[in-house]
């Protein structure tokens, strides 16, 4: 069957994804993998003794794509290329995931308080044998956080679901005293090099 052009996959449940696909006119439908299950998540996102903040992204990025491409293979679906990403936050070198709970959130954003951290972002598409990804990188700097402002941050519930415990486009935005980069690389998935990928495959709306 020749390749679908009209719609993607996406490897991800986040819901910010899915707003900015739908911000430049990408028709996609979720391909959800495992996160927690009896037989483990899908992609193992642990970052690996060594590992250089570049070098995991781009891993599990590439992870995420392979695993959900063989999703698709057993699942017979119909041929679309399918995207993946994968965001982390990192500080001198020290990598910041989504939070366990919200003393992990709460630690995070201490950390973060009044200095400038990095944002990395990376995006892959797949289709059969081929794959292309790219990375975004961006500079945040945060302004000095008092605690109880952090504490209510956190308890609001905002940070648990996102990397570096914050969401750019929620109530952390106060937070931000300066960007340099991609502000949707920051809310989890650039917008510049993902219509890179698109076009490489002659997808999406400026193809």
């Amino acid at each position: 069957m020749p390749l679908d052009r009209s719609t993607i996959y996406l490897a991800s449940r986040s819901p910010r994804r899915r707003e900015l696909l739908h911000q430049i006119g990408v028709r996609h439908e979720v391909l959800a993998q495992r996160v927690k299950a009896a037989r483990g998540p899908d992609v193992n996102e642990d970052v690996l003794p060594g590992e250089d903040p570049r070098d995991y992204v781009t891993r599990v990025c590439r992870d995420k794509a392979e695993s959900g491409w063989t999703r698709v293979l057993q699942r017979k679906l119909p041929p679309r290329a399918l995207l993946a990403a994968d965001t982390t936050v990192c500080l001198g070198g020290e990598i910041f995931g989504t939070p366990a709970d919200a003393a992990e959130a709460a630690a995070i954003l201490a950390r973060l308080s009044g200095r400038e951290h990095e944002v990395l972002t990376a995006v892959a598409l797949k289709y059969q044998d081929r794959i292309e990804l790219l990375l975004s990188a961006t500079a945040v700097r945060f302004r000095s956080l008092e605690p109880g402002e952090i504490a209510r941050y956190v308890a609001s519930g905002e940070p648990m679901d996102k990397a570096g415990a914050y969401g750019i486009q929620g109530h952390a935005g106060a937070f931000i005293e300066e960007i340099r980069g991609s502000y949707s690389g920051v809310m989890g998935l650039p917008l510049y090099e993902t219509a890179r990928l698109l076009k490489l495959f002659g997808l999406g709306p400026s193809a």
